[in-house]
């Protein structure tokens, strides 16, 4: 009878780390995610979607401003982690119908202008 509880023991034991090691694994290197990380990547994920949809508008806005050459070249001139601030002041990332720009669609709009411009 000492023999079966020593076995269960050792079998219950095993088992136990051996779902311990698995979860390290799949955490770790499988990919695996908890629900509230699952759904702040979701978040961002169509946040930045958006963001680059809306960018496009505000690239065709930049290319009805009739001082889009002078102000193409002044872009360059901005140091990259300031260009969205630049692309926010000239208003072409604020939305029609919109009050206020999104920083996020100037940061985007920002280095599409940039890559249009090359």
């Amino acid at each position: 009878m000492k023999v079966n509880k020593e076995k269960i023991k050792i079998g219950v034991w095993a088992a136990i780390g051996g779902a311990v090691l698995v979860m390290i694994i799949g955490f770790a290197w499988g990919g695996w995610v908890t629900g509230g990380t699952a759904q702040s990547r979701a978040e961002e994920m169509a946040a930045d979607a958006v963001a680059n949809r809306l960018a496009s508008i505000c690239v065709a806005q930049f290319n009805q401003d009739s001082e889009k050459d002078q102000k193409l070249k002044k872009l360059k001139e901005t140091d990259n982690w300031q260009r969205g601030d630049y692309v926010e002041k000239q208003g072409w990332a604020t939305m029609p119908y919109e009050k206020e720009s999104d920083r996020a669609v100037a940061n985007k709009c920002a280095e599409q202008i940039m890559q249009i411009g090359q």
